[in-house]
């Protein structure tokens, strides 16, 4: 059987005014440009169209985005990252310094990384003050903004959280919550009590997806932060919380659940994202070129809402071009992925 995602791949140039992240993608599938910007580059990017520094997102019932501007996660400075998440209508946008406001929702929070949607509109994200090692996980409905868990503790106490990363709820409705200083995920109830603070034990994990039936855990292995080198590592946790080692090498800047619980992955260092099997088999599915690189990615979910609006069980893959991390991009890549993963789910 021939690998379509590896032998089969065809160019893809996204139009632009100064042109946008270059890719190749396996046949049968497309992308557009979905969410870009002008007049956010710096001096050293001066021209190169897109929005502020992105790297995660989620899609909600209705098909809207929301992204998380990059905050200062992996690096000390004087500077404090306060920051509304953008929230992208269904259709995608083109912002401008004098348009983005009435694309951002909620408070201005530290450094907040989007995790996931429960119920389909209800937003769980995680922020972390890197210098008191204190975090927190907030859900966010209708623009509001809830403590869930986290926050600085009494006095003599050591915090609950110290730096949340990923976030997903499990099948029983509980939340995960992968801290990367604590080397632990967590699980908490609906309203955030604790109802275990070592569900699973592995090194650094940061990024997290929850399956039919398992949970995907990505961690940064010996990388100081995303945008580095590892060896990464990807785990495998069964419904009786034993954690397998599937993958090391990658360190995953975004990752998604695909049909038959494959993952998707966003290699920024590898310039591609790659489908991974349960049992460890890597595809490629999509390679960047010309400096271009993908951070984060997520599916639309299928709702009555986003079939509606032409987007259901599409991916969504924030994008660098030429390697400028300050402004980002997102594109829409519509495909058979079914048919992609069953072509190449094969035994090795």
């Amino acid at each position: 059987m021939r690998r379509a995602g590896a032998l089969a791949l065809v160019l893809l140039a996204l139009a632009s005014p100064v042109g946008a992240a270059e890719f190749t993608l396996p046949p049968g599938f497309s992308a557009q440009l979905y969410v870009t910007g002008e007049g956010f580059s710096s001096d050293s990017w001066r021209g190169l169209p897109g929005i502020p520094s992105t790297s995660t997102l989620a899609v909600d019932a209705d098909g809207v985005l929301y992204l998380a501007r990059s905050g200062r996660r992996y690096s000390g400075g004087e500077a404090e990252y306060l920051s509304r998440l953008y929230r992208i209508p269904p259709g995608g946008a083109r912002l401008t310094p004098q348009s983005d406001e009435r694309y951002q929702v909620g408070p201005p929070l530290p450094n907040p990384q989007v995790g996931a949607v429960r119920g389909g509109r209800e937003l769980l994200l995680t922020t972390f003050d890197r210098d008191r090692s204190v975090g927190v996980l907030y859900l966010m409905r209708d623009g509001r903004v809830e403590l869930l868990a986290g926050g600085t503790p009494p006095r003599g106490t050591p915090p609950l959280l110290k730096q949340p990363e990923g976030v997903v709820v499990d099948a029983a409705g509980h939340l995960l919550v992968a801290d990367r200083l604590q080397d632990t995920v967590l699980r908490l109830d609906p309203r955030g009590e604790v109802l275990d603070r070592s569900l699973v034990k592995v090194p650094r994990p940061r990024l997290m997806a929850a399956g039919a039936e398992r949970l995907w855990v990505a961690a940064d292995g010996t990388a100081e932060a995303p945008w580095q080198r590892g060896p990464g590592e990807f785990w495998r946790v069964g419904a009786d919380g034993q954690a397998t080692l599937v993958l090391k090498g990658p360190v995953a800047a975004g990752m998604a659940v695909g049909p038959s619980d494959w993952l998707l992955v966003a290699d920024r260092q590898g310039a591609r994202i790659f489908g991974l099997s349960p049992d460890g088999l890597q595809v490629e599915f999509a390679r960047f070129s010309e400096g271009d690189a993908p951070r984060a990615l997520a599916f639309a979910p299928v709702t009555p809402e986003t079939r509606k609006a032409g987007i259901a069980g599409d991916l969504f893959v924030v994008t660098m071009t030429r390697g400028a991390w300050p402004v980002n991009e997102v594109v829409r890549i519509t495909g058979p992925f079914d048919r992609f993963i069953r072509e190449n789910d094969r035994p090795r």
